[in-house]
């Protein structure tokens, strides 16, 4: 990762540069093209950026002024105003990962996670996945996330890159995804 990135918690004066990359990345902003670079498929409001925040759930990585990457982690209850991840967690008590039962109490939602296009591939995913990790352990032991089968850089990067595992699938709105399990105590 380059020496001059700084990986921190976001605050309220970094949404401007939070919203900016949220949409340049954002599913339905993209070209079939640019989509196979990779993107973020959950939209998000500026309230409920700052929500996350207040629940000290979102990382960040900078470049001087620049927004260059970002994590969201939250709970169960935040994300279910969303009906996808309702549909999930109906799924969880199918689930098997390791020695967990994979509850709402015990795990939370990782996600969206974006990095700046012209950043990819310098180990920030990385550096700001761990920061992350420390930091959201505490709490839950567990995280979990999907990732949209279409979205090839993704999966490759939680796979190979920070050894996610896949523990399930499903479809859900006329799109495939693989449901991805990450153990809080591990290091990457």
């Amino acid at each position: 990762m380059p020496s001059n990135i700084i990986i921190k918690k976001a605050t309220e004066e970094d949404i401007p540069g939070i919203v900016a990359l949220h949409k340049a990345n954002l599913v339905v902003n993209l070209t079939e093209v640019e989509k196979q670079g990779g993107f973020v498929t959950t939209a998000l409001t500026v309230a409920q950026i700052q929500t996350v925040i207040q629940h000290h759930g979102l990382f960040i990585a900078k470049n001087e002024d620049a927004i260059i990457g970002f994590i969201f982690a939250a709970d169960w209850e935040f994300f279910t105003q969303w009906p996808i991840f309702e549909y999930m967690i109906q799924l969880f008590p199918s689930f098997s990962f390791k020695n967990f039962d994979v509850t709402t109490t015990n795990s939370f939602q990782y996600g969206p996670i974006c990095i700046d296009k012209n950043y990819r591939g310098q180990g920030i995913i990385t550096e700001l996945f761990e920061y992350m990790r420390i930091q959201m352990k505490e709490k839950y032991p567990l995280s979990l996330t999907f990732i949209n089968k279409t979205n090839i850089p993704s999966y490759k990067a939680h796979t190979e890159k920070l050894a996610w595992e896949v523990i399930d699938e499903f479809h859900f709105n006329n799109n495939s995804y693989y449901v991805l399990a990450y153990d809080m105590n591990k290091p990457t």
